[in-house]
């Protein structure tokens, strides 16, 4: 656990949990809430939490892509697809991320 905070991947993958998170919590519980019991209060709650943790995400993802040279059309386009896809993040983490991670030396 503390891998996600020591290095730029650690982060970069403990984002983009938060960010899934959020994600299933807003198309899966708000947004439904919204329109079928007529109540925005979870959207209005949940959205900009999203939203600030997409930016993050996005920027974050950027930033390390070019701190270890991932090529642009091998890797960075799809870490950042991800964000958009729900559930995306979570496959993203454990076929690209979680094996770069194990790459690096210790």
């Amino acid at each position: 656990m503390i891998r996600f905070f020591t290095t730029q991947l650690g982060r970069l993958r403990l984002l983009g949990l938060l960010e899934g998170i959020s994600l299933l919590l807003l198309v899966g519980i708000a947004v439904p809430m919204k329109y079928f019991a007529q109540n925005p209060a979870l959207v209005k709650a949940i959205g900009p939490v999203h939203g600030l943790l997409f930016v993050f995400f996005v920027v974050n993802t950027i930033n390390v892509g070019i701190a270890y040279k991932w090529a642009f059309r091998t890797t960075t386009w799809k870490v950042l697809l991800a964000c958009m896809i729900p559930f995306g993040t979570f496959y993203v983490d454990r076929h690209i991320l979680a094996k770069m991670e194990e790459k690096q030396p210790s």
